[in-house]
């Protein structure tokens, strides 16, 4: 039996790419899990083809959203009582040189990537807390590091992340609740599907491996910040970037 049999989690963007990945990964391993996804119901319905309803649940939520967020969380109570992990994994990009960008494009980058993360641990620490044990997990970027042009807004949002799970680590820590960030870096995903060939050649010559990582590649790493085995390892980010 996997140490993930029987155990309670919630990843946000679930239906695609990387969240998919967690989520498939969690369930094959006897994990119950609670996928939130923004708005695609037809990616949402082919996963749900695969799963059985006991262990899988999906629900359309936009993390931006804190009253509806609050909603979920209290579906998601009902359904579990208590919660282990949570992977916040929702995320968009809106790039535009800042000269360029409009209020908009600033102000949905942050309202789903760092608001989001912030609405849906707000509720997912009092689940974890009854039980004295959680694993929180957020996917960030090298861009909160250093900086991708046209991308002030996802690099703003990303670095708010990094530093909202440093402090969350230090305030969860005695109750047996971990709370980490991965980095992925260029990774094969629809996430840079709209780049062209000249940004994606630019941007695999920046990668010291010369190439795009994998889905799984982020997901291994993600599953052990989420196990048991990471029981002391919190506060921090791992980088999973081939070297960017």
């Amino acid at each position: 039996m996997s140490e993930f049999t029987n155990k309670k989690a919630v990843v946000t963007g679930a239906t695609r790419g990387i969240g998919r990945a967690i989520a498939d990964s969690l369930l094959s391993r006897g994990c119950r899990v609670y996928g939130i996804y923004g708005g695609n119901h037809e990616a949402a319905e082919e996963f749900q083809s695969h799963w059985d309803r006991s262990l899988l649940t999906l629900a359309c939520c936009d993390v931006a959203d804190h009253d509806r967020v609050r909603q979920t969380f209290e579906e998601i109570e009902n359904r579990f009582d208590s919660l282990d992990i949570l992977i916040n994994n929702a995320g968009i990009r809106k790039d535009a040189i800042v000269a360029l960008m409009n209020s908009e494009q600033w102000q949905q980058v942050l309202d789903i990537n760092l608001t989001g993360t912030f609405n849906t641990t707000r509720y997912a620490v009092p689940l974890m807390m009854k039980q004295k044990y959680g694993r929180i997990v957020a996917i960030t970027s090298p861009s909160a590091q250093m900086g991708i042009q046209g991308q002030a807004n996802y690099a703003a949002s990303k670095a708010g992340q990094v530093g909202f799970i440093r402090t969350l680590a230090k305030e969860v820590a005695r109750k047996k609740i971990t709370a980490n960030c991965v980095s992925p870096g260029f990774i094969a995903t629809e996430l840079i599907d709209d780049l062209s060939e000249d940004q994606l050649k630019a941007y695999k010559k920046m990668v010291p491996m010369r190439r795009f990582g994998t889905v799984d590649e982020v997901v291994d790493g993600v599953l052990f910040l989420a196990s048991e085995k990471a029981a002391y390892i919190t506060g921090t980010t791992l980088e999973i970037t081939g070297g960017l």
